[in-house]
């Protein structure tokens, strides 16, 4: 009787065990992750109808009948790795390889006597693109601090690219600003209502890095093991999300370039020079607008250089001993970029019913200039460019797209045309851990 009673008891408790701990279990899975990982990548083929020469912008008439050349590219595959470290703080990281990376290595050639030879086999770039603690308060106020991205203009706030139908980055902002942009420095940032704001303090851009073909493209880049800080610049954006399908956005940068490198102070301080400043202002509007079957994004930008003149004359003047890792041409004291893409989904229906697929037929327009000349300088005609493409995004999986893209980028002046055709496949995801 007793041993009836105790096996009761025992397999009673058992019974209970196991319904606690498929619970606790249950409760595990759908309790978010502390660590996220993800991630973003994007793989390319496009053919360009005309040539490649260098001597093709300063000797146009020679190459209005030349062959096209091919690519094949991996413009950027991107790690990011978070974590959230309880009572309000959080990490982030994110490594980016750009097209593939770098292949860096010493071989023993077997065909020149047993010698040691440095080679690379493959160019690119790795970068650690965020880097990032974060301590939340509330949702309206958050400190961010480490190497964060510049959130200046449309595509550097919305990089990955499901933010744009193109196969590659829109080409105007990553022609005339940093893209993706991304700084060491401090950010506040919150969400009230419909709105969102950020506000930075990081390092100012470096005028001995600017350019007439890239603007201050280069500007947040350093050949160094550090990163040039004389100078600090403030960055802002805001964006208002209070109407249905639409978010609106302003963004802005202020700072000043000159003498925020090793090589400038001499230059600081002769007369010529003593008041140069080389304050980098930049304006940015962009707005995105979608619905079941419809999305439009544009936006623009408008940038000024002050003494543009005295930094192009000092840039071009810069020495060419050998490792000189700085460019020697001019500056505009402007540059501006204006785009506008619109597509349509034509399985709107099929997404309506499954939310996974995707067809969209898109028709984008881009134009812009990295040289607005300052006084004294000529302008160059084949920096303004207005650039005509359409094509489409399939989406067979919510976050795999193919792209495909064909399109004429136009000079002005008497320059010749640059017709392109582009294919690539993207995937973008942040939520593997969950």
């Amino acid at each position: 009787m007793h041993n009836k009673i105790l096996k009761t008891i025992i397999f009673t408790a058992l019974l209970l065990g196991a319904g606690l701990s498929a619970r606790a279990q249950k409760d595990t899975l759908d309790k978010p992750s502390r660590l996220t990982i993800g991630g973003y990548g994007e793989a390319v083929y496009n053919y360009n109808f005309y040539s490649d020469n260098v001597f093709r912008y300063s000797h146009a008439d020679r190459y209005t009948e030349s062959k096209g050349h091919g690519r094949v590219d991996l413009p950027h595959a991107v790690i990011t790795l978070g974590y959230d470290m309880g009572r309000g703080w959080s990490v982030g990281t994110e490594v980016e390889f750009e097209h593939g990376g770098t292949e860096v290595a010493v071989e023993k050639e077997t065909e020149e006597t047993g010698e040691f030879e440095q080679e690379v086999e493959r160019g690119g770039e790795v970068a650690l693109e965020q880097f990032w603690v974060q301590k939340s308060f509330n949702r309206h106020l958050n400190l961010r601090m480490g190497h964060i991205v510049v959130p200046v203009g449309m595509t550097n706030n919305n990089h990955t690219p499901d933010h744009f139908f193109s196969v590659y980055r829109p080409e105007g902002e990553n022609t005339i600003m940093p893209c993706t942009w991304h700084e060491t420095g401090v950010s506040l940032w919150g969400r009230a209502g419909a709105w969102r704001y950020e506000v930075q303090v990081l390092p100012a851009l470096n005028s001995n890095l600017f350019t007439e073909s890239g603007w201050v493209h280069n500007g947040s880049a350093s050949p160094y093991e550090f990163r040039p800080a004389n100078s600090l610049a403030g960055a802002a954006r805001v964006d208002y999300m209070g109407i249905r399908n639409l978010r609106l956005s302003l963004s802005g940068y202020v700072g000043n370039s000159f003498n925020n490198d090793i090589t400038t102070a001499v230059y600081s301080e002769t007369s010529r020079y003593r008041d140069a400043l080389g304050t980098v202002l930049i304006g940015a509007f962009d707005f995105d607008y979608r619905n079941a079957w419809l999305v439009v994004r544009g936006n623009c930008d408008y940038g000024y250089l002050g003494d543009a003149g005295l930094i192009s004359t000092r840039n071009k003047n810069q020495t060419t001993m050998t490792g000189n890792p700085y460019p020697h041409t001019a500056v505009g004291k402007g540059a501006y970029d204006y785009s506008l893409e619109a597509g349509v989904d034509l399985q709107a229906w099929t997404c309506w019913r499954h939310g996974v697929k995707h067809l969209y037929l898109f028709g984008r327009y881009d134009r812009y200039d990295s040289f607005i000349p300052a006084t004294g300088f000529d302008d160059i005609g084949w920096t303004e460019r207005q650039v005509l493409s359409a094509g489409i995004n399939y989406y067979p999986l919510k976050h795999i797209a193919i792209k495909a893209e064909a399109g004429v980028r136009q000079l002005n002046g008497n320059y010749n045309d640059e017709p392109f055709v582009a294919l690539g496949i993207t995937w973008v995801n942040f939520n593997f851990a969950h």
